[in-house]
């Protein structure tokens, strides 16, 4: 049911994808209500997934931008690119903007993602100690490394390993070093995180696992880190990528209520009737996304609500998706081996190819392929739908029996 909302301003802080998804909700029910987008960074709303997987590529702008300029002004939204807001007045329902000005909301979404968590490593506010989360990041990076020959990585998931292999194809020294026993611990096996180490080490990249940067060395700038074993590494540009932290501060000083993130319902409204929050820094259920997939649903269920069309949020299953280092890699679902019952496995050791899937109660909860992910769309609808596999003799059966029985399953049901 759709019920027409006649409130004349929807105002929007943060111009990531949850933002863009929740105007496209918001015109699809009514087109003429005012949207105001406040955006605290110089560009347009871009792709920001694409800062590590093209770090040195040229970049053109309408593969870079969410959405051609354009599109703002003929879905007629105020986007103000490079303007901050200060603070949410919840009493009086009004946003102050750091040019002085303020502006009245009727509906107020809070869209202002997260930031890269700054690990307490002495010396990590040196020169030539960046993190990648903007735009302005990269074009920091490419100013900078030049002149430089090792670059020392510190985090091992797909934002670190991304750069990593960028720099590498640029012909730096690359060192990465996890703090883990193995590398994206969360999306990979050992088997398949030993396959990813092993290519990467191909790529001339040394990896250094169960290893923690204690302190960063040199004067002004970097010259190098100590580990905490006291082992001393050379370097003269490091990349922090270390896990994210919501964007709340925002909301300190507020009735609005937060936790790691601000905390929402399955219509990511907040405990105030009007403010809604969506992507990085919202909180559902414990649980703050930190993906591209969940922040744009989650973004759209908010668009929809605050325009009157109700609209519930529900789960939506964690992928990972990687093309580095001359290997594909797909994650999805949980893989936890001790949260499963039976797994089914597929390998080709020459072509480095390895496939696995997880069932639990007859129902597959995760899936991992490297170095071929054609089954990647099928295993992640299966995975979506939760469907039970009953009458398969999941113990016996093999990977490519699994894939055309699921084939089956998905052409009666869907």
């Amino acid at each position: 049911m759709v019920v027409i909302v006649l409130n004349k301003n929807i105002v929007i802080i943060g111009g990531g994808i949850a933002a863009v998804s929740a105007i496209k909700a918001i015109r699809e029910v009514n087109k003429e209500i005012n949207i105001y987008v406040f955006q605290n960074e110089k560009s347009y709303p871009y792709y920001r997934i694409k800062l590590t997987k093209g770090l040195f590529d040229n970049i053109e702008e309408n593969k870079f931008l969410l959405q051609k300029r354009e599109w703002y002004d003929s879905n007629k939204v105020n986007l103000y690119l490079d303007k901050e807001v200060l603070a949410i007045d919840t009493v009086n329902n009004k946003i102050e903007i750091n040019d002085g000005s303020s502006l009245e909301y009727d509906k107020l979404l809070i869209a202002t993602g997260a930031s890269n968590f700054t690990p307490p490593i002495e010396g990590i506010n040196k020169k030539n100690v960046f993190t990648i989360r903007k735009l302005e990041d990269i074009e920091e990076i490419k100013k900078n490394v030049k002149d430089k020959e090792t670059i020392l990585n510190i985090g091992g998931g797909v934002q670190g390993l991304e750069a990593a292999w960028a720099f590498s194809k640029e012909g730096k020294d690359v060192i990465v070093v996890e703090a883990l026993e193995r590398l994206m611990p969360r999306q990979l096996d050992k088997r398949a995180s030993d396959i990813l180490r092993k290519k990467i080490e191909e790529a001339n990249i040394k990896i250094l696992l169960n290893a923690q940067v204690e302190s960063i060395t040199g004067e002004d700038y970097v010259d190098g880190v100590t580990l905490r074993d006291g082992t001393n590494i050379d370097c003269d540009m490091i990349i922090y990528s270390v896990g994210i932290r919501s964007n709340v501060k925002l909301l300190e000083n507020t009735e609005v209520k937060i936790n790691r993130g601000v905390l929402v319902n399955n219509k990511m409204q907040t405990n105030i009737e009007n403010i809604y929050a969506a992507g990085d820094v919202a909180e559902l259920e414990g649980q703050v996304g930190g993906l591209w997939m969940v922040a744009s649903e989650e973004g759209k269920v908010a668009g929809y609500n605050m325009a009157g069309k109700e609209k519930v949020y529900s789960i939506i299953t964690p992928v990972t998706m990687m093309n580095a280092f001359n290997i594909s890699i797909f994650s999805a679902g949980n893989i936890d081996e001790e949260n499963c019952e039976i797994t089914v496995i597929e390998e080709d050791k020459d072509k480095e190819i390895y496939k696995r899937v997880f069932i639990k109660d007859n129902i597959i909860i995760g899936a991992i392929l490297v170095g071929d992910n054609k089954e990647s769309m099928i295993l992640k609808k299966i995975i979506e739908n939760k469907v039970e596999l009953a009458e398969l003799d999941l113990n016996k059966i093999s990977f490519k029996e699994l894939i055309e029985e699921i084939k089956k399953i998905i052409i009666d049901k869907y």
